[in-house]
């Protein structure tokens, strides 16, 4: 994601993962810097050499079909008629609010806090968009947009609620997208697979949880007609040839899966382990990430930043900072730096 992007009041839209920004704010930190500010895996999946005509042949709509396949054994679809595949959610999510706009009314609603990006999108596709805390208001307009698990708070919303959401959405012609980037890691329950009666889109994320975030891969998982839709938006070759054969192999891969999810919660509960004895509350997150929310949430953000090591906070909510997981060669790093905050 760019740093470079609009939000609402013509400001730049901040993202984690911008070790130039970082520099610039804390220009004697020690390198290389640890990169604790993105939500992404620090153990990618270890995929095999590519092909050697991975870059020189356009992708066979074969391999893409399998893909979209996997997918949908792994996530939950009914079939690879419901699942598209595209170059990320973020391309993905605009074209998805897109199917709303121009179809009478223009409200849309955010379930919030969460990603910037999501009412951004909206307000490319035409809607007015409002963000609450309350699940309830969601329904007031024609397109309703939750991300469960939530980034960064790590809030879930029951499938009950959602599927119920999506009832009301459907019955006056309106969408509800339900961005399950996180579901990987999270207890939550996917609703993937009750896309079939319609107003409702699930989004899912690859990068995230196989810690490829630069292979840009995501899913939109919906009813076949509304797949085909999102497909003729994005035009042919959608999905590059080397994501392809990594996203082949990762998404079959169930032993690496199953281990990768129990080291996950294993360093989760090691982060909330060292951030106790310093005094630093959790107050949320999934096991990719930690979310706090405290008064002294600008002082750790510094200090962690002098120290080379750069984590998430947000300028419109002072006192939420995301802290992700280290590599193993941060640790010892990121212990040292936290004994002397």
């Amino acid at each position: 994601m760019s740093e470079t992007e609009m939000s609402s009041d013509g400001g730049p839209i901040q993202h984690g993962g911008n070790l130039a920004r970082a520099r610039t704010l804390f220009p004697h930190a020690p390198e290389p810097w640890i990169d604790l500010s993105t939500g992404i895996n620090p153990h990618s999946y270890p995929h095999s050499a590519l092909p050697a005509n991975a870059f020189s042949r356009l992708p066979e709509p074969a391999a893409t079909e399998w893909l979209k396949a996997l997918a949908a054994a792994v996530y939950g679809a009914r079939s690879p008629a419901h699942v598209v595949a595209g170059p990320g959610t973020q391309i993905l999510l605009p074209i998805v609010a897109g199917l709303q706009a121009g179809g009478g009314g223009n409200q849309a609603a955010v379930l919030s806090p969460t990603y910037a990006e999501h009412a951004r999108a909206a307000r490319l596709a035409g809607f007015e968009v409002s963000e609450t805390q309350d699940i309830e208001k969601l329904a007031d307009g024609r397109l309703a947009v939750v991300v469960n698990p939530n980034n960064p708070t790590g809030r879930i919303v029951a499938r009950g609620d959602l599927l119920a959401l999506a009832a009301l959405m459907r019955a006056k012609g309106g969408l509800l997208i339900v961005d399950e980037a996180f579901m990987d890691v999270s207890e939550a329950e996917s609703v993937a697979g009750a896309v079939e009666e319609g107003g409702l889109v699930v989004l899912r994320s690859f990068g995230k949880f196989y810690g490829m975030a630069g292979l840009r891969l995501g899913f939109a998982i919906s009813r076949p007609d509304i797949s085909r839709r999102i497909e003729e938006r994005l035009g042919p070759w959608a999905v590059s040839g080397p994501a392809l054969h990594v996203a082949g192999e990762a998404l079959a891969d169930t032993v690496w899966q199953q281990a990768m999810r129990k080291r996950l919660a294993r360093e989760a509960a090691r982060m909330d382990t060292l951030l106790a004895s310093v005094g630093i509350p959790v107050a949320g997150g999934t096991s990719l990430f930690r979310f706090i929310r405290d008064r002294q949430v600008q002082a750790i953000f510094r200090h962690l930043g002098e120290h080379g090591i750069i984590t998430r906070r947000f300028e419109e909510r002072p006192d939420d900072l995301r802290i992700g997981l280290p590599g193993e060669n941060g640790w010892p790093r990121l212990e040292e730096a936290l004994r002397t905050i």
